[in-house]
């Protein structure tokens, strides 16, 4: 098994100064660094992993306030696991792969552990437009030099378990070419609690723009709707729900050792399904990343959020609509793919 880890670790300040009692002293919109006025532990990761031949594995433990968001504070063992899934890649089937267990989604632009995004927090899109993980099966098998498809068929969102007998289906393609490449996502299935009725969709693409060694880009597009399925005493609430976004990131790195990060988003949150509000929602984010040495690097970051309604805490009882963070977060990490 290859062994790699890292420590991320970080501190925020939120021009709002949101009190514990107000929202247990967050900032609003974030996951995994979103605690403020303070330091903390964003991940303690460890993963063990074994490239199929035809068999693999791997594992991801991670413990910290990524872990609490992503699958809760239960203290049950599988709360501290991320990924755990057994793969197969028979040598004669032309790159044919199968994993099966715990897996990271295939949507969004970014990924979990923030050493391997552009900047340190997540976008809104990748907290509120899409899943985190799914348990079940998923293959991928390239059709072409450059283009490769997927089926996945999963519990559904955020799950391990589900009581509604129904599955989600996912399917996949990435197309990677030199100067660019584009991966487009479409997920759907029954989510609504003990009934099969009522389904989640999702449709996510991104655009990766890479001219040259310097210089990169991307836009994410994300478009979600659930229909709802639930008794509410009068009658059967069959309403539905939908929200989309957009982001644009550009990635420069100035020297050998520093770089720097503009992103912009645009999120509609039509019925409040995703942030509990009804609101559009914006928000801009600048980051300079400086790596100290191959395994640690510190980010520097600043970002604004801005809605239509008052959705951002401040202070104790205060609601505004807008909050202005600064945070600078600090990553090691080790192992033979770093």
């Amino acid at each position: 098994m290859d062994i790699s880890g890292l420590v991320d670790g970080y501190y925020s300040y939120n021009a709002n100064r949101p009190s514990d009692a107000a929202n247990g002293q967050v900032n609003d919109l974030y996951n995994f660094n979103d605690k403020t006025d303070q330091f903390n532990l964003s991940e303690l990761r460890l993963t063990l992993n074994h490239d199929p031949d035809p068999v693999g594995a791997h594992v991801d433990l991670f413990y910290g306030r990524t872990n609490t968001l992503i699958n809760g504070s239960s203290n049950n063992q599988g709360d501290y696991i991320e990924q755990a899934f057994l793969s197969l890649k028979p040598p004669k089937a032309k790159g044919f792969e199968m994993d099966f267990g715990k897996f990271v989604t295939s949507a969004g632009a970014e990924v979990i552990e923030s050493k391997d995004n552009w900047n340190y927090s997540r976008s809104i899109l990748f907290a509120w437009a899409i899943p985190y993980y799914h348990f079940g099966l998923r293959t991928s098998m390239p059709v072409s030099k450059t283009d490769t498809i997927g089926v996945q068929v999963m519990n559904g969102w955020n799950n391990v378990t589900t009581n509604n007998g129904g599955v989600t289906i996912g399917l996949t393609n990435a197309l990677v070419k030199p100067k660019y490449t584009w991966n487009t996502n479409y997920y759907t299935g029954p989510s609504n609690a003990s009934t099969q009725k009522g389904y989640r969709n999702l449709i996510d693409t991104t655009l990766l723009l890479t001219p040259n060694a310097k210089f990169n880009a991307y836009l994410n597009y994300d478009y979600g709707q659930n229909r709802n399925h639930f008794d509410t005493g009068e009658g059967i609430d069959t309403s539905l729900n939908h929200w989309q976004g957009v982001a644009v990131a550009a990635h420069g790195q100035v020297t050998g050792t520093s770089a720097l990060t503009g992103r912009f988003e645009f999120f509609h949150d039509n019925n409040g399904f995703s942030t509990g509000t009804a609101q559009e929602l914006k928000e801009f984010t600048g980051t300079y990343e400086y790596k100290w040495a191959e395994g640690l690097l510190t980010r520097a970051e600043y970002r604004r959020d801005w809605s239509d309604q008052p959705y951002f805490h401040k202070g104790d009882t205060n609601m505004v609509d807008a909050q202005t963070t600064v945070t600078v977060g600090f990553v090691a990490f080790f192992g033979p793919k770093r």
